[in-house]
């Protein structure tokens, strides 16, 4: 294998992977580079990803009109990437939005409302008694309003996402390549990128998409300037003998009046242990990381009990016939930017650039995202892209 390359990727995440698999479409020379996910999270002594998921919820309507284009144009091509490379992530169960009746002077249900009409989505407006009919698992305060998007809507599995565009990567002639990236630097003409495994390969441009671990300050001159932060999911276990029970659940987005409870929700899915979990997302507060010293420690410390107990307290009367004691936890990290959009800018060399900053709203919109990423190192800049902001990047 040639160590030289006019594109390298590293990360072979969700938003490495669609970026890689942009390029590769159209260019040859295309490599993506990043370690596969560790079969022993707990003693592993390298980076992780927080794609090692089943479940994401996947939504057209959001108030924000950026991060609404960016999730529209990544639905919009999910039956391509799952056509060309024979791989299903997209599972269409619907999203329920639920907060605070509009009377009551709370603006959630109001805002949903005013993005579903700039989008041209009709979406069911459900009101207490019709949340009860109609979703009767749920346990909602009442005085709710619900939205419900029936189509284009539900969740994606973001391990099957990233092995979908791997394989349509090789289909198109990429090189992937299963290793660590320790350093990005410039030498002479070209990039050279430096692997923990000991390889040096060297590229044209290259492109950072490493996720929550893009602030490590080894990988390039100037680290990039993110917030990052400890995210714990709880998983519940359903037994197949009550899945009947909660047949037609889709994802599910609840702001109570009590803004600390806010949380996600996925149907039940099953993992890759062969069990069915329920999964609930939405920390009490705030567990920020600096280096990669305390990401390491946090993705195998599995997450934390005051999160568990938290999510546990929400379930109780949230879906009152779950079994609370079958639980366990994940660790994973939101990246969040200062601009509270995607950083998708070159770095102070106009050969390195970033695709990175997902602000815990970029699985779904991770395709559109990464082809983001594709045309500014190819093309040199987003211009014409018809996005109303700038991704420009922050550095230390």
């Amino acid at each position: 294998m040639s160590n030289l390359f006019k594109y390298i990727v590293v990360g072979r995440g969700m938003m490495g992977s669609a970026a890689a698999r942009h390029l590769s479409q159209t260019t040859d020379g295309v490599a993506l580079i990043g370690p596969d996910e560790p079969k022993d999270a707990g003693n592993h002594d390298g980076v992780f990803g927080s794609h090692y998921d089943e479940a994401r919820i996947t939504r057209t309507i959001d108030p924000d009109p950026v991060w609404a284009r960016l999730a529209n144009r990544s639905i919009a091509r999910y039956a391509q990437i799952e056509q060309e490379s024979g791989i299903q992530f997209y599972h269409e169960a619907g999203c329920l939005m639920v907060g605070p009746e509009r009377a009551s002077g709370h603006s959630y249900i109001k805002g949903i409302l005013n993005a579903a009409e700039q989008l041209g989505v009709q979406p069911e407006l459900l009101d207490d008694p019709g949340l009860i009919s109609r979703f009767g698992y749920f346990g909602f305060e009442s005085g709710s309003e619900g939205v419900f998007e029936a189509r284009n809507a539900g969740y994606v599995n973001p391990r099957a996402l990233v092995s979908a565009q791997s394989e349509i990567c090789r289909k198109q002639g990429a090189t992937l390549i299963a290793e660590t990236v320790g350093s990005i630097r410039r030498e002479g003409d070209l990039v050279s990128v430096q692997t923990r495994e000991g390889s040096v390969y060297r590229a044209e441009r290259v492109l950072l998409a490493a996720g929550g671990f893009s602030i490590v300050e080894s990988l390039l001159p100037q680290p990039v300037q993110m917030s990052v932060y400890g995210r714990t999911v709880t998983f519940f276990e359903i037994p197949e003998s009550e899945l009947p029970a909660f047949s037609g659940m889709p994802s599910l987005i609840y702001e109570p009046r009590d803004t600390a409870d806010h949380i996600y929700l996925l149907p039940p899915v099953r993992y890759p242990d062969g069990k069915i979990y329920l999964k609930i997302g939405g920390d009490p507060d705030d567990l920020r990381l600096g280096s990669l010293q305390e990401l390491q420690q946090w993705f195998r410390s599995g997450g934390r009990e005051v999160a568990r107990d938290h999510h546990a307290r929400i379930i109780r009367s949230l879906v009152p016939q779950i079994d609370v004691d079958r639980i366990s936890t994940g660790a994973c990290v939101v990246a969040k930017t200062a601009t509270a959009y995607p950083f998708i800018d070159f770095t102070e060399d106009p050969a390195i650039a970033v695709v990175t900053g997902g602000c815990g709203s970029a699985a779904k919109s991770s395709d559109e995202i990464g082809r983001l990423g594709a045309q500014l190192i190819k093309n040199g800049s987003l211009e014409g892209e018809g996005y109303p902001v700038s991704f420009a990047a922050h550095f230390a």
